[in-house]
């Protein structure tokens, strides 16, 4: 997630050079041609470019809105996670009878193992990397054999509120509250696959690519009067600025792809674990991540 600070011109321009490349080349293009066969060509009025260049921000404006909808829906899955992670382990501290402190705490060690899980899942990353306190043997050798490695983490919970309920450790009441909040934990789980396998459609951003050009063609035409050394930066300056909008709503609409524009899961999980860990009275906790540059991830 970018952070409120200073965000290196490197990191922009390095988004769309590609894009200032091809457009130098058209602009490039599109000047030799105008200058030789300027007597053939029919002269092309501003309101043509200025027409075009109206519906191409109306449909950036549409796919920004878009993407960040999808980003923001991401923050707050995430959001509710972090809640439901920390009622989890109230609710096994305040309705579970004394002396089950061993397995509060396996749970709540379990539920951090799912909040990294699911985070390194999303991203296409390996699941089980985090620390090796968090579960154990049996439990990853129980986990590594699902392809879903986060649903088996939940599964595991399940079958441990099963199993109080069995013995009589707990009553209806208890494990309805518990089977609650492990139902809204999956329901997130869901909501974040669901933004990460749909995908935004590529044509979209194809079309919009092709309009971006077409708008810096017929804009060098109308601007044929003009000096190439002022028309040709005139034309790459107003280019970088269309391709950088639609390549911040690209990253955007893609908020679990580990880049640095991702809803900052890693960071979340560790929040989570610092939580949990204090809620249990530990003494020792891990620091928050460090933000890395212009960006939390």
């Amino acid at each position: 997630m970018l952070l409120d600070t200073r965000i290196p011109v490197k990191y922009i321009l390095k988004k769309v050079k590609t894009e200032i490349v091809l457009t130098l080349f058209v602009a490039l293009v599109v000047y030799l041609c105008t200058y030789r066969f300027s007597e053939f060509l029919p002269e092309m009025p501003l309101t043509i470019p200025a027409f075009i260049g109206t519906a191409l921000s109306i449909l950036l404006s549409f796919k920004l809105s878009q993407s960040y909808d999808r980003w923001w829906e991401a923050r707050k899955v995430w959001g509710s996670i972090v809640n439901d992670s920390r009622s989890l382990v109230l609710q096994l501290q305040s309705l579970l009878p004394a002396g089950m402190d061993q397995r509060v705490k396996q749970i709540a060690y379990r539920q951090i193992a799912w909040c990294y899980t699911l985070g390194n899942q999303l991203r296409g990353l390996e699941p089980l990397n985090y620390p090796d306190d968090l579960l154990s043997h049996e439990e990853k050798d129980y986990i590594s054999k699902h392809n879903n490695k986060a649903l088996a983490i939940l599964q595991l919970h399940a079958a441990d509120i099963a199993d109080m309920k069995k013995d009589h450790k707990i009553d209806t009441f208890v494990q309805l509250q518990l089977d609650n909040t492990l139902t809204r934990l999956c329901d997130s789980m869901g909501r974040a696959e669901r933004i990460k396998t749909t995908v935004f459609p590529v044509t979209y951003r194809k079309f919009l690519h092709f309009i971006i050009y077409l708008f810096i063609v017929t804009l060098a035409i109308a601007l044929g009067n003009i000096s190439w050394y002022f028309e040709i930066p005139l034309l790459l300056v107003i280019s970088a600025a269309f391709f950088l909008l639609e390549k911040s709503a690209t990253h955007m609409q893609d908020p679990f792809s580990n880049k640095p524009t991702d809803t900052a899961v890693k960071a979340i999980a560790r929040t989570i674990e610092i939580n949990i860990r204090q809620l249990l009275k530990e003494t020792t906790v891990p620091a928050p991540y460090p933000p890395d540059q212009f960006y939390q991830m």
